[in-house]
């Protein structure tokens, strides 16, 4: 059974830091690009970071010299480390798997559906950054 399970949220102050987690369970992660993406109430789902199988990464904007997606092999596990948190970063965020080894193009918010092709997803972790 292929699973995505995020850890790693919580309430944060504005300029702060948190590193999410995502373990996967039924693949090898390594062998597949790998995304991470967020949805604010009320706003759709943007993509934040990916990174491909032969380890190159992608980034938002938004996120872009802030946030740093890796991952450790030995584990399985993905994460995102996040500084300079601002209240724009709130949001839940999940990670997916995209069944390829390249990100292409889909994890991206500048086109349509980001994320349409990623399977499967993790539940999600709720990120909130206030002071």
């Amino acid at each position: 059974q292929l699973q995505l399970v995020e850890s790693g949220g919580g309430l944060v102050q504005p300029g702060g830091s948190l590193r999410l987690s995502c373990v996967a369970s039924g693949f090898t992660l390594e062998n597949y690009a790998m995304g991470w993406f967020r949805q604010a109430p009320g706003k759709e789902r943007e993509g934040v970071s990916c990174i491909s199988s032969g380890g190159s990464r992608n980034y938002g904007d938004s996120v872009r010299g802030r946030f740093t997606i890796y991952r450790d092999t030995a584990k399985n596990t993905l994460y995102l480390q996040m500084n300079s948190l601002d209240a724009e970063d709130t949001a839940v965020y999940y990670c997916a798997r995209r069944p390829f080894a390249l990100c292409g193009l889909t994890w991206d918010s500048s086109k349509p559906s980001p994320g349409a092709d990623f399977d499967p997803w993790g539940q999600g972790t709720q990120v909130t950054v206030s002071s």
